[in-house]
């Protein structure tokens, strides 16, 4: 191997000169979540000018996104696997586009052809003394993505958090280093209501002690995190986490002992949220970080034992099906992990498949329990792939279950101001008097 060092002092660039590499008709890929590497996103609006129909590609992140100004049409389009807080104005607007895809399988649509990398925006912690720097919070499609752009274009930034695993890239596999020093943008969860504790309450009488759990973040999952304070042995196989899991691995909740995959770790592709869980995973040997074409796998996923997927909707349907990236035809979010960890988990022996949601929405105005999904709504999780369903006021198992019966059990956990109502159009879908 070379000396590194004169490899990294070579490819020293400024974010300007960095960007330079970019042309007019590109595919232009921006590392997720808290690692957006927001410097160099600057940089490329700085190169507008001379730039057009640039595809910005990537799933979800925090922190700005200003190619998704209006003033940059015709220079930049977003294109989302996962619509995010800061692209869902321009994607619901028109000026951006969205991809439906499993999670564990966006990494092949870069390497078969379907979604060529021309030029990866990354983050990374600085090189150690080998020259290997690490994509710290956010492995998942990026450390894929990187490793098959034609260009790769790294910002190194200390306060990035070096993380365990699967994570490192060589200095002398970028083409460009930009040294930019900003602290991580903080994942602000929202108010964890009394309807997301009452549903935790619902969730967590059905994790049984040595569990593996997938938890992501929000509302739901912290609350049920908050939760499991009296289970035992509990291990951890998910996507993503946020700072909700530290009081369980302080408290020995979290042992990852009798986990039956990768025991004593707790495996993950990313992780939203704050600096205290940044700090947290910091060199922390206890998290394997892998990418989302092994932590997503159904088959990997079904490997573990009493394996608990815990996972959100927008609607659920008297037939079961989830609708959970989109309201009507209008995309919200995306379609994410949640069949990836629903299939494993119906694959894991002893295993645990659970869509949660809180029975109404809009202040209580509108149910979550519906008939049928609003016109044009994606049905992310069909209703043959469906088990748990838990709201505020209970939970019930759908699978094996005829489509009345299904209709009956989710009446049974709708807001009651909505239930007479549901019970009405249940007897015309069925034919009853």
């Amino acid at each position: 191997m070379k000396n590194w060092l004169s490899e990294y002092e070579s490819r020293r660039r400024t974010a300007a000169q960095a960007l330079e590499a970019v042309q007019s008709g590109q595919r232009v890929f921006v590392h997720m979540g808290a690692a957006a590497p927001l410097p160099l996103l600057d940089a490329l609006c700085g190169h507008s000018a001379r730039l057009r129909d640039v595809e910005v590609l990537h799933c979800i992140t925090i922190g700005n996104a200003p190619y998704t100004d209006p003033a940059y049409c015709g220079n930049f389009r977003h294109n989302a696997l996962f619509v995010s807080g800061n692209t869902r104005c321009a994607v619901q607007q028109g000026r951006g586009d969205y991809i439906p895809v499993f999670l564990h399988e966006i990494e092949g649509l870069f390497s078969n052809g379907t979604l060529p990398i021309d030029v990866a925006l990354i983050q990374c912690t600085p090189p150690d003394r080998f020259g290997y720097m690490s994509l710290g919070t956010d492995i998942d499609i990026s450390l894929t993505a990187a490793r098959q752009a034609r260009h790769l274009i790294v910002q190194v930034n200390p306060r990035l958090p070096r993380t365990c695993g699967d994570t490192m890239i060589h200095v002398e596999e970028c083409h460009a280093i930009v040294e930019a020093t900003h602290e991580l943008p903080d994942f602000l969860q929202g108010e964890v209501t009394s309807a997301h504790r009452a549903i935790a309450t619902h969730v967590s009488a059905l994790i049984p002690d040595g569990a593996t759990i997938q938890i992501g973040v929000g509302g739901i999952p912290e609350a049920v995190l908050a939760s499991l304070s009296n289970h035992q042995h509990l291990g951890v196989h998910t996507e993503m986490f946020s700072d909700g899991i530290i009081p369980l691995f302080e408290a020995g909740v979290i042992t990852n002992d009798r986990k039956t995959l990768h025991p004593h770790k707790a495996v993950t592709s990313f992780v939203l949220g704050t600096r205290a869980i940044y700090d947290y995973i910091d060199n922390n040997p206890v998290f394997e970080f892998l990418p989302n074409r092994y932590i997503n796998d159904p088959y990997v996923i079904g490997q573990n034992d009493r394996m608990v997927a815990v996972n959100a909707a927008l609607e659920v349907d008297l037939s079961g099906q989830v609708c959970s990236d989109s309201i009507g035809s209008i995309p919200f979010s995306g379609v994410g992990g949640q069949v990836d960890f629903i299939r494993g988990a119906a694959r894991s022996k002893g295993g645990v498949p659970i869509i949660a949601l809180p029975a109404t929405a809009k202040n209580g105005a509108l149910s979550r329990i519906v008939p049928r999904l609003k016109p044009g709504a994606g049905v992310v999780t069909s209703r043959a792939d469906v088990h748990w369903v838990a709201t505020e006021f209970g939970a019930v198992n759908l699978h094996g279950r005829n489509l009345r019966q299904r209709a009956e059990a989710l009446i049974g956990i709708a807001d009651p101001r909505f239930q007479a109502e549901l019970q009405r159009e249940a007897a015309v879908m069925f034919q009853k008097s």
